[in-house]
């Protein structure tokens, strides 16, 4: 029994110390316009150029807000390897602008941000309906969604476990046939 304690908190301890978490969040490397940017004609389509690839789907969003809450993008986005760009509506009021992102990562898990830029002149643009924008602004939360680590780890934990106590027993059995 000692034997298989010892085995045990050796086991526990290996994984739990060798357990890591995964660090492949993508990390927005730049941007068009740049975050910042002061630009006196908006730009036909905003794109976000990220670290590692973006998975494809309907779960990427990029919204443009303007001044007064208004909307400014112009239909959904699509996504190129590491880089998703959306089209964007000729702008209106000058101002602040906002590209809002929510883009899902290559390990699954969802990654948000923001980059601003200024449009210096105003331009002759209107901005998009209500019901033309209605999925929810990313960008609002940090990184959410997806499976949390520890499951895996207590199953990890346990079906060590169970192997070290099925290894303990054929092994004591084999002992007490020979004595």
């Amino acid at each position: 029994m000692k034997r298989f304690a010892v085995s045990l908190l050796l086991a526990v301890g290996a994984m739990l110390g060798l357990a890591v978490p995964a660090f492949a969040h993508n990390v927005l490397i730049s941007s068009d316009p740049k975050d910042g940017a002061s630009v006196e004609v908006g730009p036909s389509q905003v794109t976000l150029n990220f670290d590692l690839p973006i998975q494809a789907g309907d779960f990427n969003v990029v919204t443009v807000n303007g001044p007064g809450g208004t909307r400014w993008e112009g239909g959904a986005a699509t996504v190129a390897g590491s880089s998703i760009s959306a089209p964007v509506r000729p702008l209106g009021a000058a101002g602040e602008y906002t590209v809002g992102y929510r883009i899902l990562s290559a390990d699954g898990h969802p990654v948000s941000g923001a980059v601003k830029f200024t449009l210096s002149k105003a331009g002759t643009g209107t901005p998009a309906t209500p019901s033309s924008t209605a999925a929810a602004s990313p960008g609002a939360s940090a990184d959410g969604g997806g499976m949390p680590v520890w499951p895996w780890v207590v199953g990890g934990v346990l079906l060590l476990a169970v192997g070290v106590v099925v290894a303990l027993r054929a092994g004591s059995s084999k002992e007490d046939e020979s004595k």
